[in-house]
């Protein structure tokens, strides 16, 4: 007899190709967080007196990594 307990067969996960409308989302959010992210990370520099900081670009790009994914999980 077969054990099948140590089978992954059902356990695959498929992981999805980032397609074009994925990008020019990402771009479009990305575009429309930097100046926001900008005045952000310049007050957060005022406020803390530190440059050891994530900058701006790196702000804006983990924003639009955390909403893009969002509206193509519908």
């Amino acid at each position: 007899m077969t054990d099948v307990t140590s089978s992954s067969l059902g356990q695959t996960h498929v992981r999805r190709r980032r397609r074009a409308e994925f990008h020019v989302y990402f771009t479009l959010i990305f575009l429309l967080a930097l100046p926001s992210e900008t005045i952000g990370w310049a007050r957060a520099v005022i406020r803390q007196r530190s440059l050891n900081l994530h900058g701006p670009l790196a702000r804006a790009w983990r924003e639009a990594d955390r909403i893009t994914p969002m509206i193509f999980s519908v």
